[in-house]
Order: structure tokens, then C-alpha cells, then sequence
């Protein structure tokens, strides 16, 4: 049965349109190009409304960032000597593996950041 559909569906002619088919639907394409109205319905606007709470978390956390940096860099050389983060902080970045976390995020940034510029061609 396979050899019979297989022998009927390869002798049959490959269909071929008109010789003015394509250019009579090209010529059709561009008139309604040229012709078409405007789009009735306007463009969508972006929501800022709701990205209001995003802006000002990151706001936060940028004015967190700088106080915390204009404290490190107030506080005397003396006191900066000894450790910097607390050592329940520390045991804490150490029991979640903190180091390996970060060299993860690290990896996936620079791997998209290549692929990006390897794709857009900016080297």
C-alpha cells in the first residue's frame, strides 16, 4: 500500500501559478499598503502606574547603597581594620555558600553579555 501512495504521490506535475499570478498579488499587496488607514486604535501606553513601586524600591535601595558607603567611608581606618560584616552575617554567607551563589550570577551575566554581543555583531 505504501509503494502504491508513494508511486501515485511522486508522478504527480509540481504545481506552478501563472506567470502574471505573483505580480497581479504583489501589486495587490502594495496598493493596500499604500491605501491603508491609519490604525483605529491607539498605541498601548506604559504603565507607569504600576511601574511607580518598582522605581521607588529602586530608589531605596540606591539611597541605602550610597548612606551605607558614605558611613563606610566616615568611619575611621581604625575601627575598618578589624571585619567589616558581622560574624553572624559571615557564618551566615558561608552556610548558604554565598561565594559559589555569586560566582554563578557572575557566570550567567558574562555568558548573556557575550551572547548578546556575539549575536548583535559588536565585538
Amino acid at each position: 500500500m505504501e509503494d502504491e501512495l508513494d508511486r501515485m504521490l511522486s508522478t504527480q506535475d509540481e504545481i506552478v501559478p501563472s506567470s502574471g499570478f505573483v505580480m497581479s498579488v504583489m501589486d495587490a499587496v502594495r496598493n493596500e499598503a499604500a491605501a491603508s488607514e491609519p490604525t483605529p486604535f491607539p498605541p498601548i501606553a506604559f504603565p507607569w502606574l504600576r511601574a511607580l513601586p518598582m522605581f521607588i524600591a529602586l530608589a531605596a535601595v540606591l539611597a541605602m547603597l550610597i548612606a551605607g558607603f558614605v558611613e563606610l567611608a566616615r568611619t575611621p581606618i581604625a575601627v575598618t581594620q578589624g571585619p567589616l560584616l558581622p560574624a553572624a552575617v559571615v557564618q551566615a554567607l558561608v552556610q548558604v555558600n554565598a561565594g559559589w551563589i555569586a560566582f554563578a550570577l557572575l557566570l550567567a551575566f558574562l555568558s548573556a553579555l557575550f551572547s548578546i554581543r556575539f549575536a548583535t555583531g559588536k565585538r
